[in-house]
């Protein structure tokens, strides 16, 4: 079942739901909220790297760093792909699930906004987005606009080992966009994922 407004408020005013900063009335739609995207931004160098091997951890000199001030924009040329993060930190109770998607007015324009597009029970942090442009063209992009749109769910009863409490989980309490690590895609012999 996905939150309707009113319930979305009432799971924010139970403590069940948070963001901070708290949501303006008009980040709250009929079945989803808008979150906005923050400042800085991770480009992969390629200069540097040309490959990633999923057994090896990520170089961290493969990703460069750069911030933009309000009103400043973040120009994504075609095929560039860029990590951000929401602006706003969530904090997801353990009976819920998250969706997130990418707003249909920027994917109407070439730009793609992903995640991994579910966010579990118990997890608290900023959510890292992946974001490629398909266009033919740049498009500038600008922090605190409207990014991502995230849809809750509810669950029939609460996980009982929500991420939060998990010892695989990789993102908990995440500040900013957090590059990949993939040493959870693997199984360790003799271990049950």
């Amino acid at each position: 079942m996905i939150l309707s407004d009113g319930d979305i408020r009432k799971a924010i005013k139970d403590g069940r739901l948070g963001f901070s900063p708290a949501l303006s009335a008009d980040q709250i739609g009929p079945a989803s909220c808008d979150l906005r995207l923050d400042n800085t931004f991770k480009l992969f160098n390629t200069a540097r790297m040309s490959l990633v091997d999923v057994k090896k951890p990520l170089p961290i000199e493969f990703l460069e760093e750069t911030k933009r001030r309000p009103n400043e924009q973040f120009i994504l040329h075609p095929t560039d792909f860029v990590l951000a993060s929401t602006k706003e930190k969530i904090t997801v109770g353990d009976d819920f699930v998250v969706r997130v998607e990418g707003k249909s007015s920027l994917a109407r324009i070439g730009i793609l906004v992903h995640t991994a597009g579910f966010i579990d029970p118990g997890f608290e942090g900023q959510v890292t987005l992946e974001i490629s442009n398909q266009s033919n063209v740049a498009v500038a992009l600008y922090p605190d606009m409207y990014i991502c749109q995230v849809a809750i769910h509810q669950m029939t009863n609460p996980a009982e080992i929500p991420y939060n409490k998990r010892k695989k989980s990789l993102y908990m309490n995440q500040k900013g966009p957090v590059s990949a690590s993939t040493k959870n895609l693997f199984n360790k012999k003799g271990k049950r994922s």
